[in-house]
């Protein structure tokens, strides 16, 4: 019987994945199974757990909680996917152990980004903990505990990343201010030319308030746009006024969309507020979604002009489910449209901008197909099925330098986390 290389059978592999979604037309992405065990602690809204590199190569990047020791626990560590096709894994270790933490879902998952030396940077399971921060001393190497070079003395929650052109990092985190009454949002900036955290500023704080990071995006300027919630002190899962801001590295000023330069931390009088309370919105503090209307997350990008593109999941009034909406920003200001409301929808959401159009990305609560792609056209949203047949939970998109939609997929029921390409 003649051999099948490696390299063929991947192809194969591949094409069998393909699947073609009903009722659309079109080719849903290839996927491909991580080839390492997931936990089933591996799912968040708020996170930025995949990156991308590589202009004439593509190199994934797809931090992930895996099984820990017992029940209850998990270990951390990167998938990374070469330009072949490879597989990889990369524990996070401390010291001459896996690092290992206690389950708590939409709390204790990872962050990952890659500075411009090629060293890995991840933040992992923190809820109103201590750092648990580790990063590769050598280029693609395995991350060690670096946790001590960050500021002591902070409880922080829902780190979310980004990389700078020049190859800086810039980390956003929730920093607990219990004694003051509020939990405030803290941008934080790692020097790659220095390799040395340092405390950038906190941008936003209210007294009776929390914030919750949910996305760092930077343009082809090297500004960073920023996007952000806010709950009823000390915390709550139904959130509030959707936030933006930018922040220019080169100038350390702080602007709203319109240009106007805000003071640092901007306050609910003072925050570009994208998505506004309605007449019957009303922040409570509550362990369990107290329902009304509200926000539970955002993801961000920008479009060809390097205006922001937001996407998110908003409870409109009267409403028991979430719609997804999208917030875009012109001269007439923030403008909001709904994307899809058809039926519930979980805590999972993206944006990509592809060529001239954004991609909004979501998942339904049930049925067979949960995972969703849509895009404007002709003034109405076409959705398209990501992975039809696989219940998917959560995701995470990254637009790879090379101009294509890197999935990261998630499916708890069978324990499996999917890569994903969407040209």
């Amino acid at each position: 019987m003649k051999r099948i290389s490696k390299w063929k059978l991947g192809l194969i592999i591949m094409a069998m994945l393909m699947l073609v979604p009903a009722g659309t037309g079109s080719a849903a992405p290839v996927l491909e199974a991580v080839p390492f065990p997931m936990d089933s602690s591996n799912q968040a809204g708020w996170w930025s757990p995949l990156a991308t590199y590589g202009l004439g190569y593509e190199y994934a990047y797809m931090a992930y909680n895996a099984p820990g020791s017992i029940a209850g626990k998990h270990t951390v560590a990167i998938a990374r996917r070469d330009n072949d096709g490879n597989w990889s894994k990369l524990p996070l270790m401390d010291g001459t152990v896996p690092a290992e933490y206690i389950d708590d879902l939409g709390h204790n998952q990872p962050s990952i980004a890659r500075d411009g030396s090629g060293r890995f940077h991840v933040f992992a399971s923190m809820h109103s903990s201590t750092w648990h921060y580790f990063r590769s001393d050598t280029v693609g190497g395995i991350p060690q505990n670096h946790s001590d070079e960050l500021p002591a003395g902070m409880n922080v929650t829902y780190p979310v990343l980004a990389t700078a052109p020049n190859g800086d990092l810039y980390l956003l985190v929730r920093v607990d201010k219990d004694t003051a009454g509020k939990r405030e949002a803290v941008l934080f900036r790692w020097n790659n030319a220095d390799s040395v955290w340092t405390q950038v500023k906190v941008i936003a704080s209210h007294l009776n308030r929390s914030v919750y990071p949910d996305d760092l995006v930077f343009d082809a300027n090297g500004d960073l746009h920023i996007l952000f919630e806010w709950a009823y002190f000390a915390a709550s899962p139904l959130r509030h006024q959707l936030s933006y801001l930018k922040y220019s590295p080169a100038t350390n000023v702080f602007t709203k969309a319109d240009g106007t330069t805000v003071t640092t931390p901007v306050s609910l009088t003072t925050a570009d507020i994208v998505q506004p309370l309605a007449p019957g919105e009303m922040y409570v503090q509550s362990g369990s979604d107290p329902g009304g209307p509200g926000v539970q997350s955002a993801k961000m990008t920008v479009d060809g002009a390097n205006h922001p593109v937001i996407a998110y999941r908003y409870r409109e009034e009267g409403s028991t489910d979430f719609s997804i909406k999208t917030a875009t920003y012109g001269t007439g200001g923030w403008t909001l449209q709904t994307v899809y409301n058809a039926a519930p929808t979980t805590a999972a959401i993206d944006v990509t901008w592809a060529g001239n159009a954004a991609r909004i990305y979501y998942v339904k609560s049930s049925g067979t197909d949960r995972a969703f792609m849509a895009v404007n056209t002709g003034g109405i949203w076409n959705e398209t099925s990501l992975a039809p047949g696989i219940p998917i939970e959560r995701l995470a998109v990254d637009r790879s330098p090379k101009g294509t939609d890197i999935l990261y997929l998630v499916d708890v029921t069978n324990l499996k986390l999917y890569y994903g390409r969407n040209d």
